[in-house]
């Protein structure tokens, strides 16, 4: 099997790359900048898109690429969309010209889903989305157009709606990150202390490894033109996850709360429900999140 991965130099990117080479894919990996072994691939040029895969065609395209941090979303909504939205109908495109029994899988985002507050514990797919960030819109536009595609042009289309990811690799930005690497700045004595923002939020967290076997497996045994939940079905606050990685630290930390670091709309509650996903592939989260927080913080204490 052959499989061509965009955003492969990204974190989710480079974990799934290894996923699926060590179950024996031959992995075509393209990202914006060409290195030793990635093609340089812009989402945003047709052409070029078109020209890649028309070149290597692939059994399965993953789309890893595009803008997937949430608060940058406000500040270049603009971006958002054109990178998570119009880069994924590029991708589309260039697939039914080529060939379009090829399986390809959208990612998305469990923020789809809006405030799950009143929702209740376990989030399935079916249930109605309402997105309250661009990112989030950006998203949803990104699955209606695999979807459209998949309805009018038979195209082999799976879609993914991503719960929050962690572990070894994730850049600043996403909160088990940013909470890791400012600790060690101040084990480091580089800073201070740790600025934070709304601690109450509850979030669902998958470890980064699982998550890739969950989309070798959807690539292998998913069912066409659906959506699956990549969720572990548990939640923890953010003021959790800050104490158990404030537990590991090897000084002690201040932590002050910033108002910058607050969203305009922040989702307060969010768990998933993966049953879909198990039902179809088998899948069930393997690793819990005293190891994705374990992960994190070996990874920023490399020096």
């Amino acid at each position: 099997m052959k499989a061509l991965i965009t955003g492969s130099a990204g974190f989710y990117g480079k974990h799934l790359c290894t996923e699926l080479e060590e179950n024996g894919y031959e992995v075509i990996r393209c990202d914006l900048k060409a290195e030793d072994d990635i093609i340089s691939m812009d989402i945003m040029d047709s052409d070029m898109v078109l020209d890649i895969i028309s070149q290597h065609r692939p059994d399965v395209l993953v789309n890893m690429a595009g803008q997937a941090n949430v608060g940058l979303s406000w500040k270049k909504p603009q971006l958002t969309v054109q990178l998570n939205t119009i880069g994924l109908i590029n991708i589309l495109e260039a697939v039914k010209t080529v060939n379009p029994k090829m399986r390809v899988i959208a990612i998305g985002s469990s923020d789809e889903y809006g405030n799950l507050k009143e929702r209740g514990a376990n989030v399935v797919e079916e249930m109605p989305v309402s997105p309250m960030t661009p990112y989030a819109i950006s998203k949803q536009a990104q699955e209606l157009f695999a979807q459209l595609y998949n309805k009018n042009f038979g195209m082999n289309v799976c879609m993914v709606r991503q719960f929050n990811l962690g572990g070894a690799g994730q850049a600043k930005g996403f909160m088990i990150a940013d909470f890791a690497s400012g600790i060690v700045d101040i084990e480091r004595g580089q800073r201070e202390y740790l600025s934070v923002g709304n601690l109450e939020s509850a979030r669902d967290f998958t470890h980064v490894k699982d998550a890739c076997r969950a989309i070798r497996l959807i690539a292998e045994k998913g069912h066409t033109g659906e959506v699956y939940n990549i969720c572990s079905g548990s939640t923890h606050t953010a003021q959790e996850v800050l104490d158990k990685l404030i537990s590991m630290a090897k000084v002690q930390i201040e932590v002050r709360q910033d108002p910058a670091r607050m969203r305009p709309s922040d989702t307060p509650v969010v768990c998933g429900n993966h049953d879909k996903l198990t039902s179809h592939t088998g899948w069930k989260p393997e690793m819990n999140l005293d190891e994705i927080i374990k992960d994190a913080l070996g990874f920023w204490r490399i020096p």
